[in-house]
Order: C-alpha cells, then structure tokens, then sequence
C-alpha cells in the first residue's frame, strides 16, 4: 500500500498550526484554557510526529538494506530530557522558540516542564544514553532494551542534612515522548519445575511447566541521530500481570488474591535496584534481570524471524552488547531459546549464541561482580539453571584439559562458587558465554586482565580489549552549553558537532586575545545561570568571579569525597586559626545520590552538610569559602555544572574508577581536572597535556603495593602532618558537628583504619597541595583561559561516536546504513 503518511513543515507558522491541532486533538484544550505544562505537552507531539516519520524510513532502509542489527541491553538508560535535544538534533530550535512565543511562553520554561526519566543512577546508564545517540548519528543499526521502571531510582530530598529517598514520577510528563507497543507484547514465564522426558530419538527432552506469566508490554522513546537522518528506539519493557490468570481467580471469587496477584507482578517494574538487604529483594532483583532480558530476546528473535526464514544465521545478522553482569542472563535465555523451541542442537546453538553475545565490564571491585545464589536461580529459573549448568559443565571440560592439575584455577573459572550457599558467577556467565570482553579504559582493561580476571584472559587473551567510553557532544556541549557551542560556531562552524575531533581547530585561538576575553565571558555567564539553583536547593549565595569547584557523581568511598571533605575542611581551618586565605576565592560544590542501604554513604552526605552549615554561617569565611550539596543529581542538573565548573574533582583512589565519564564532560566544557591517575583521567592526560590538569597522589600500583604490603599508616601520616592532624582532632572535638555531639566520630575512626583500602589519608598532603596550586593558578585568569581551551580543543577523542566505532568494526561487525531518509 501507498505511504500517505503526512511530511511536516518545519516553519514557526506550521509548528504553531500543529501545537494548536495537538491542543485540541491530543488535550481536549483551547489556547485559552492551556497551562504551560499543556503547551510542552503539545511541542512534545509534534517533535514525536516528526521522529515517527523518521523512525518508520529508518527502519524502512535498514530492512531494505538486510542489515545487521546491534541490540544494547542495560539495566539502566539516563537519557535525560528529550524535548530540548530532539529539537537540536531536529535543526528546529529556532523556530520552536518563535512558535512557542505566540502562546505568550518562553521555550525554556516550556521545556523545563519535562521530568527526567528515572531510569537509571549513574555512569553506566548515562554511557548507555550516549551510544544509542551516537549509532543514531552514525546512521548504524542500533535498539536499547531496558526496562521502563515507574519510579525510576528516586528523588533525592535533603532533610536536616540527611538523604530522604522519594519516588520519582517521571512518568507523568512521559506520554508525548513515548509510544506503548501492544502488538509487541510479550510473555514471560517464571518459577515452575522441569519435568524429564525423552523425544522420539531417545534423547533427554527436559520441559519447563507450571509456569506463571508475566506479560512484557513495550514503550519506544525515539533516539534520534545529529541532523535528523537516523531514527532508532529504546524499548523499554513494562510488567503486568497475565489476563487469563487474574480472569480466572476473579471467577472464582477471590478478589483480593488477585489483586495481590497484580501488585506482585506490577513490582518487577516499579523501580530501579529495589534493596536487596532480604531475600525478597533478593527475589525481585533477580526477576527484574530475567524480565529484561526475556523481553529483549523474544523481541530480538521475533524481528529476526519476521525479517528471514532461518534462526540458523542469527549471529549475522545480530549483536547484542551487555552493559554489565545485569543482563547475563540472556545468554541461558538465547540458548533456552534455540534448543528449546527451535529444536537446535546444543553444539551449533553454543556456536550461534556464543558470536552473538558481547560483554562490557565496568567494576574493579571483586564483591561487585555479581553473584546469585543458586537456589534462588533454580526456584525462579529453573530451566535456565539447568542450562547454566551444562554451560559450565562442557566449559569445565575445555578448561581441565589445559590446566589439568590446577584445581584452585579450575574453581575459579567455574560458573559456580561452591559453599554452604552455592552461588552462580554472573561475570564468569558472561565471559564464557560471549566472544568479546572489553573494559571502558585503558587501565581498567589491564587490570582486568591482570588483577580482576587473568585466569580467564590467560585462558582466552584474545577475547579481551578495551574500549574506552565517551560522551556525546550534542548533549555534552550543544545542549548543556549554548554559549560556548555559539562561540564555536562563530569561529570554526558546527562541524564538530558531527566530527568532535575538528573542535581542535580551536587551539590556536587560545593565544588570541578577543577570543580568550569572550571565552571567559561565557564560562562567567553559565555560573551566573545556576545561581538561582544553587541558592534555592544548596541554600548557598555564590559569587560567579570565585572558582567552582565540583565534584558530581555517584557517593561511594572509593569516589572519595571524604577526601575533598577533608581538604575543605583543611582550608577552613588555615583560613579561621591562621589568617591564610586561599589564593583565589572557591565554591566547593557537591552533587550525587547514596544507594539507600549504603549508610556509609548517606553519613557522607550528612558530613558535608555538617561542614557546609559551619563554614557558610562562619562570617570570617564570607568572600573566601562557599559549601553546597545540589541535591537530585540528574541530567538536567548536570548540564548547568559541568558548563559552569572550573575545577573538575576526579580523586577516586588509583585503580578503582573504570573509566568515568563525568571527567570527559567537565573538560570537554572547559573545567581542569583535578585527579588522580584513575580511569580515563590517564588518557585525558595523554590528550590535553599534563600542563593542563591537575594530577596527584599514588598511581594504581603504589596503590597496590601499599595494600598488598600492609603499610599504609594512618595515623603516622598524620603525625607528620600538622595540617591533617588538625583537621582530625576538628572530627574528633566535634568542631563540625556542634550541635550533635560524636555526630562525625565515625569518620574519625574509619579514616584512621589501616584497612582503609581507599587510603584516603595517603593522598591528603598531595591533594591539599595541588589544590593551591590550581587556585594560584586560577587568579591568573589568562593563563587558566588557556588551559581550559586547550582541554576543550582536545576533547575530541572522547566523542562516544568514537568509541561506537571502535565497537561496531571489532566487535559488533555493523556498519553504517545510508540513503534516503523517506522525505
């Protein structure tokens, strides 16, 4: 049948005309009646109606073309608001603003009325975010799969100090920025038993009954590429109880059990990592992890079989990337799949499922590769189990014949650990179930072979490679700092956007006078602009000519904001006892949410507002020192720090951050980095020159070495430190804390431990010099000008349109799809 679908026109007239059929049509409103937040629902439709036009030639061409699909599986997608870029990547921004005006709006206010999707927590989703828009741009074949989580992670809320977790309901502004997928709904089954049969060639016939089902319905978010041409989706899957079973217990009169029925299955989805402290959180984790990626692959097999006749050629034309252990699961699935209902053989089904399968690791911490207990998986999954079982069974087999006599090595490599609560590997699960393995830095990926897991690198090295992340320029740059991006393009165009490697036509403007001025202009300009923020949720004033200084991300101890913690603290002190004022005036600002059943990292939240409230109310500090917490760290918020940040903290100890993401958008807005040399800090140093950033304490092997030598000694370094030891006896005299006597006692005690192994006190002379050094640097304004244009002309390899690449021809062997876009 002929295509009559309607083309829109892309002038203020037209954009109008369709914001007022969307009011009427999609919102039963007149003008008249319409708030603001119906206006943005509106502009919303009508970005969906052109991304729709889109998405159907996309995939249009991509089917004509018989391309080979990558499916990305992640437990998590912060892709943050979608109004603002989907108008960029549209070239529509303009004439949006002109529309929008005839309402008696501003389009700002409009697209602040869109809530940020909850749907993940920290690096690992946003990375995710970024490479579905960066296959979007490169015009690849690309889906996200995920789930579409109610609440999301949670709001953050600051009360007296202390972390109060709410939920987060996105959602509500969702509706125009989704489409919910009924035709493509899917079933998933969980618990029942496995009962033993033979087929009719005598051989074993396991088959899984009794099961109960959970129905899968997919929402797609359009993620649209720079300019418009490429379209693709994140599904994300939403979960709701079979109709037959609630049909079924209503007739039979019980109400309530029904309901209770539908209120279990509804949780799969509810929220994000819900607490896992009792087993039947435990319980719902795990069957949120199934649900994904059950989803996923009878998605991802259907689209295959509507496409070809022949599941036998599924590795060709499929890759599918998990983003971490969460989804390790969907290599039983695939298996389940393949011998189960389509009738493979297990060799060729291994073979299909094993080039299929691809698995990025993102953690250096042993008690962070996920494990599950077995007989949880076998009660939930227990076809799956008996799967998992056979793969480690014939993997066993490969691994005795070349380590006969090492049985330490072999229990190691196993699937299973072995123990009163035998538990499955989900890391091992990946490695032995996929044909790449990569790490998100260089230093991750060696250490991953050397400390993490040799025995599987010395097992199979060439599985191993690294990928280093990166970050889109179109969210990182052009949507988070209009002024700087209008700078660029006032000098070298806005082709960077597409090849961020041509933004280093920049560096030799930074000896040219005018633009050195203008570039000062703007970063003073983008400080300005979250003034308001930091005044209505930090409860602090700050002065847009002081350094600011943040540290954004995740709360975790080895992220080691106790150390930054303890140099403001440092600085105080040096300040009120010995008249030293620091070189430049700062804002030390913090932004990050703590898991709710980390106490450990919900006291460090409370520890900076302690310090915040004594220093800020402290008159002798006023001009010089400024403390803030931003709570609900989100994309949106993130946009406005990192244009405005100066100093970018990167203090993770050596050899516990993977990669880090937030130091390449920092730098890449023109903030220094302050750091250690941890994940991607090293080769940001390789790119920008170490006479650019700030580098200091131990490497990842003097880590090491002090950790594996048991010399680190707290207490002895701060007797050969009075500066460190002044800021101890301030935690342990309650100095921070004065109306909560032994409030801060804690951080006392666990920064003089010897086990610490974030060696937090073996840093702090370090730190505490090159942050002077930085801020003597800082009253040089050209000078830092310089600096912070040579990091911006350098940024260009941590473009994640590299690192897509780099993936797409190594790993996941797709290519771009070009031609008409069906206009």
């Amino acid at each position: 049948m002929e295509d009559t679908a309607i083309r829109f026109e892309n002038s203020p007239q037209d954009i109008k005309r369709q914001i007022l059929n969307h009011l009427r049509y999609s919102l039963g409103k007149t003008p008249d009646e319409a708030s603001i937040g119906d206006i943005y629902a509106a502009l919303a439709y009508c970005m969906r109606d052109r991304l729709m036009d889109r998405m159907l030639a996309t995939r249009a061409r991509f089917r004509e073309a018989r391309a080979k699909r990558l499916s990305y599986l992640s437990l998590e997608f912060l892709i943050g608001p979608s109004l603002g870029r989907n108008m960029l990547a549209l070239g529509i921004r303009q004439a949006c603003e002109e529309a929008v005006k005839a309402f008696g709006v501003n389009l700002n206010d409009v697209e602040a009325q869109e809530a940020d999707p909850a749907l993940g927590n920290g690096g690992l989703g946003r990375l995710a975010a970024c490479f579905l828009e960066s296959l979007a741009t490169l015009n690849m074949p690309g889906y996200g799969y995920g789930i579409h989580y109610d609440y999301g992670l949670f709001r953050q809320e600051i009360r007296n100090g202390y972390q109060i977790e709410k939920p987060d309901q996105w959602a509500l502004t969702a509706a125009p920025l989704q489409m919910q997928r009924l035709d493509r709904a899917v079933l998933v089954p969980l618990y029942g038993r496995i009962e033993h049969f033979k087929d009719r060639w005598e051989g074993y016939n396991p088959s899984w009954m009794d099961w109960q089902v959970v129905i899968g319905v997919p929402y797609d978010i359009p993620s649209c590429g720079h300019g418009g041409h490429t379209v693709n989706y994140l599904r994300l899957f939403t979960a709701q109880p079979s109709k037959d079973f609630d049909i079924k217990v209503f007739n039979q009169g019980d109400y309530f059990a029904a309901m209770e029925q539908k209120i279990d299955t509804e949780k799969i989805s509810k929220i994000l990592y819900p607490s896992d402290s009792i087993q039947s959180g435990k319980e719902l984790r795990l069957t949120q992890e199934y649900f994904l990626v059950a989803c996923a692959l009878r998605d991802i097999v259907r689209n295959h079989l509507d496409s070809y006749d022949d599941i036998s050629d599924f590795a060709e034309k499929n890759a599918i990337q998990l983003n971490d252990t969460h989804p390790s699961l969907a290599i039983t699935e695939l298996m389940r799949i393949l011998v189960d209902e389509q009738w493979m053989d297990w060799e060729p089904a291994w073979d299909i499922t094993k080039n299929t399968f691809a698995y990025t690791n993102h953690t250096l911490l042993p008690e962070a590769l996920e494990t599950w207990s077995a007989g949880l998986l076998a009660h939930l999954l227990p076809r799956h189990m008996q799967i998992i079982e056979e793969i480690n069974r014939r993997f066993l087999e490969e691994a005795i014949t070349l380590y006969p006599d090492d049985l330490q090595r072999l229990a190691r490599l196993s699937i299973f650990e072995e123990g009163n609560d035998k538990q499955v590997r989900m890391a091992n699960l990946a490695i032995v179930g996929s044909h790449s393995v990569n790490g998100v830095s260089a230093l991750h990926t060696e250490l991953i072979k050397t400390r993490l897991l040799p025995d599987f690198f010395d097992m199979w090295p060439d599985k191993f490679n690294a990928k280093t992340n990166g970050i889109t320029p179109r969210r990182w740059l052009q949507k988070a700092n209009p002024g700087l991006t209008a700078l660029l393009e006032q000098h070298i165009g806005l082709d960077f956007l597409a090849d961020m490697e041509k933004i280093s036509a920049i560096l030799p403007l930074a000896q040219d006078a005018a633009f050195v001025e203008d570039f000062l202009k703007v970063k003073r300009g983008n400080k300005v602009k979250i003034l308001p923020l930091l005044q209505d949720k930090a409860m602090i004033k700050a002065d847009p000519d002081a350094i600011f200084d943040i540290q954004a991300k995740r709360i975790h101890e080895y992220k080691r904001q106790l150390l930054n913690i303890l140099g403001i603290m440092a600085d105080y002190l040096a300040l009120v006892e010995d008249g030293e004022y620091p070189a430049s005036p700062f804002v030390a600002l913090f932004a990050g949410k703590a898991a709710p059943g980390y106490t450990t990292a919900k006291k460090i939240i409370k520890m900076i507002h302690c310090m915040a409230d004594v220093i800020n109310n402290d008159k002798r500090t006023r001009g010089a020192i400024r403390v803030g917490f931003v709570p609900d760290f989100r994309v949106s918020i993130a946009e406005g720090l990192v244009a405005a940040a100066d100093l970018s903290e990167q203090i993770s100890t050596a050899g516990y951050e993977a990669s880090g993401t937030g130091n390449m958008k920092f730098a890449a807005n023109g903030a220094l980095t302050i750091g250690t040399l941890d994940g991607a800090n090293i080769e940001i140093e390789e790119k920008v020159g170490g006479e650019n950033l700030y580098i200091f304490g131990l490497d990842a092997q003097q880590v090491a070495d002090m950790c594996a030598q048991k010399t680190y000694r707290p207490r002895e370094i701060s007797d050969q430190n009075p500066e460190l030891a002044r800021v101890m006896d301030a935690l342990k005299s309650d100095r921070f804390c004065p109306g909560e006597p032994g409030l801060l006692e804690w951080a006392w005690h666990y920064l003089y431990n010897e086990n610490d192994p974030y060696l937090h006190l073996a840093d702090f002379a370090s730190y505490c010099k090159t942050r002077r050094r930085a801020r003597a640097d800082y009253a040089d304004q050209e000078g830092w000008a310089n600096k912070a244009i040579c990091n911006v002309a350098r940024m260009g390899w941590f473009s994640s349109d590299r690192t897509i690449k780099e993936y797409a021809s190594q790993i996941w062997k797709i290519a771009p799809v070009t031609g008409l876009n069906g206009e």
